[in-house]
């Protein structure tokens, strides 16, 4: 199994896909639980919902499992939201609280984990942005997640459709930010938010650097946005799939208006 799937585009922007992959050894699917067996966190259908969504993207795709090791978390291991709960780089429960390791790994298991797939994740990733970034003299990252729209142990009450991650607006500059905010700010029928509970994962705050050119912003789309359900078996609905596509294509060809604005490195 190949750890990232790369499709070049030569447009400004770089789809980030980290947490739809679904592939686990079968040596470490034999040590979850049930519970993680169910792998009900994967960000499900998400290459799917983006896919050809806007002509001359370049989209990065893990294939992989988060439970394998988490392409959107520090390879440190230092906690994204120090003070709150959330899960780690090869988490250990599941975004209910629940233990998802028989036999959880350990120190040199994790590092090998993170050399043979986060590393080559990452290394794609920002190959790709300098790519982009050679060709138009600005690359924007537009990374792709959806998660449940209820999750008692990582935030309370209900997750709006929406959620635009900035780390509170130093990963991108302002007007990129504002843009994406006004197209999900008039699609009716959803809600938003920006730099809410989730301002951003990793990669956001890693490679956005505005200062040099390189923009990244995170979309966490709740997941009854496009879903049948949010249980198993997580089908896609066509339906609401094709309604949120309308308004996720907006707001990314916003962006790529937007990006003959910026200036240059």
């Amino acid at each position: 199994m190949k750890p990232v799937d790369v499709k070049q585009g030569q447009g400004p922007i770089v789809l980030g896909i980290p947490h739809s992959g679904t592939f686990i050894p079968p040596d470490v699917f034999a040590r979850l639980t049930p519970i993680g067996q169910s792998l009900a966190d994967t960000d499900w259908h998400v290459d799917r919902l983006y896919s050809d969504i806007l002509p001359g993207a370049t989209s990065v795709r893990a294939n992989f499992h988060r439970y394998v090791i988490d392409a959107n978390r520090d390879p440190s291991g230092a906690s994204l939201y120090p003070g709150q709960n959330t899960t780690g780089l090869v988490p250990v429960t599941s975004f209910d609280g629940e233990p998802i390791w028989t036999n959880a790994p350990g120190t040199e298991e994790i590092e090998a984990r993170r050399v043979r797939w986060h590393a080559p994740y990452h290394a794609a990733l920002a190959g790709e942005l300098e790519r982009v970034l050679g060709m138009h003299g600005v690359a924007v990252l537009y990374d792709c997640h959806s998660i449940r729209s209820r999750v008692p142990f990582l935030f309370e009450g209900r997750l709006p459709d929406f959620n635009i991650g900035t780390n509170s607006g130093q990963a991108c500059d302002l007007r990129i930010a504002d843009v994406v905010e006004d197209v999900c700010r008039r699609a009716q029928g959803y809600t938003m938010v920006r730099d809410g509970r989730f301002r951003g994962g990793w990669t956001t705050r890693h490679y956005g650097r505005p200062a040099q050119g390189v923009h990244a912003i995170q979309m966490e789309l709740a997941q009854s946005t496009y879903l049948e359900s949010e249980t198993a078996p997580f089908q896609y609905d066509a339906r609401r799939a094709g309604n949120l596509r309308e308004h996720l294509g907006a707001v990314l060809r916003a962006i790529e208006s937007m990006t003959t604005k910026l200036e240059s490195r």
